[in-house]
């Protein structure tokens, strides 16, 4: 998921979403660990669609301080 499909999220879904992933990264690593995944660039991609999440949730609690 690219940065600005993120950003079209709104506010209170993101903690849900971010939530969502983490589950999914879990999911995908016990599947790995247990059988090889077919295509194990998914992993790579969650976990940085995880950091994205984390940085877009940050910036709009930096904002909101202000």
């Amino acid at each position: 998921m690219k940065i600005k499909e993120i950003r079209q999220i709104p506010q209170g879904e993101l903690q849900e979403r971010l939530s969502s992933e983490v589950d999914k990264y879990g999911q995908l690593i016990l599947t790995h660990s247990v059988s090889p995944l077919e295509n194990p660039s998914q992993i790579k991609e969650v976990r940085r669609t995880i950091a994205r999440l984390k940085t877009l949730i940050r910036e709009n609690e930096l904002n909101n301080s202000k």
